[in-house]
């Protein structure tokens, strides 16, 4: 297996078949996780989290719309199968100990978000070869840098004093979060003959 993507063509771009599914996957999760912030904001916003997540939600949204225009798409037979099993995997799950409901669902968003920003890092795939002005190498790099930004924002929430009673609770799905992301991003990558040597330890 190769550490990155290619083999690349003459003018230094990746194939069209694994900017589709690697552009899939990263559609999946941001447009998850857009969905996910849209549903958590109430119609008011009355704390600074909520309007974080009205901040993150447009991060999401942009990095979508980035990757649909930047991908050279190919036809994968695979796709339907895969989608659906990402989909899944980005369906909401309970937080022990919390009843506030609209609190619990922030922090099953929050913890997904950072398992997709901290786990992902699409950019470590590109050779040093690869064309800088292409615009699917443009991309990664960018979802790359606003993973790295959007990040904090996640880390600020979940250390945040209002889940201080629920920290053992919050570090359980924190931990699910991080796994299920890893092994689902690994599991593509190696569907198209790529090693993933990029995980990092970004726990709050």
């Amino acid at each position: 297996m190769s550490k990155f993507l290619g083999p690349l063509d003459l003018d230094g771009r990746v194939p069209p078949q694994q900017q589709t599914r690697v552009s899939a996957f990263l559609i999946s999760a941001h447009g998850a996780l857009g969905r996910r912030f849209a549903l958590s904001l109430p119609m008011r916003l009355e704390s600074a989290w909520q309007t974080e997540l009205n901040a993150q939600l447009y991060n999401e949204v942009e990095i979508v719309s980035l990757m649909m225009r930047a991908t050279s798409w190919a036809p994968d037979l695979a796709l339907g199968y895969l989608a659906a099993s990402w989909e899944i995997a980005w369906f909401p799950g309970p937080t022990e100990g919390l009843s506030d409901h609209a609190l619990a669902a922030a922090v099953d968003v929050a913890t997904l978000a950072h398992a997709v920003h901290a786990g992902i890092r699409p950019a470590a795939l590109l050779p040093v070869e690869a064309n800088a002005n292409d615009p699917f190498v443009m991309a990664l790099r960018r979802v790359e840098f606003e993973s790295g930004r959007l990040l904090q924002a996640q880390i600020m929430f979940l250390k945040g004093d209002s889940l201080v009673p629920f920290r053992d609770g919050v570090s359980a799905v924190l931990e699910r979060r991080h796994l299920q992301v890893r092994k689902l991003w690994r599991e593509m990558l190696q569907s198209l003959g790529i090693a993933d040597g990029t995980e990092i330890e970004a726990k709050p």
